[in-house]
């Protein structure tokens, strides 16, 4: 059985300023049809920066969505049609004031594969250079550095949740990055 699922219409429900909304008709495998909501999103970046002293340097954010603080790696939205790379440079100095000569790139994630087309794009920085920060005006962050191995800690323990941390701790470590 071939795992395709063929689009027969849309019917666009929501466009906003950073999200699209829409309800598909599809043919599935077995020739029967369904519904698929999806949620049209430009993606994003997430960067794991590393000082010399292999800190992490981590902001905490008030996530509305969840209604609680997250201690997150840099991390931000692409501009529809911008490069990620890019992207993960703009985002670094934005949030944390950090610039580098050159990101490695952990790969990408699909967030929530089951209803969202987002993907990030995740990056290793090192070699960091210091300048001021420059958030976006509703964007409120607290950074802090936290050794790698604390971090590793939090995420293995749960008390870090956010999926692209996760993903970028585990990578670098596992890649013994």
């Amino acid at each position: 059985m071939e795992l395709y699922e063929k689009m027969l219409g849309r019917e666009e429900i929501f466009s906003g300023r950073v999200l699209h909304v829409h309800r598909d008709q599809v043919e599935l495998p077995n020739g029967h049809t369904s519904t698929r909501e999806i949620v049209d999103h430009p993606g994003g970046v997430g960067i794991l920066a590393l000082d010399e002293q292999e800190n992490v340097l981590v902001v905490s954010q008030y996530r509305y969505a969840y209604g609680e603080v997250l201690r997150e790696i840099p991390a931000g939205k692409l501009e529809r049609g911008e490069d990620p790379y890019a992207a993960a440079m703009r985002e670094l100095r934005e949030e944390t004031g950090a610039t580098t000569d050159r990101l490695i790139s952990l790969g990408e994630i699909y967030p929530s594969p089951g209803y969202c087309n987002e993907i990030i794009y995740l990056y290793l920085a090192r070699n960091l250079s210091w300048g001021d920060t420059d958030p976006d005006d509703d964007e409120f962050l607290s950074l802090e550095r936290v050794p790698f191995q604390t971090l590793l800690e939090e995420v293995l323990s749960g008390r870090i949740t956010d999926a692209k941390t996760c993903v970028a701790v585990l990578k670098a470590r596992l890649l013994n990055l």
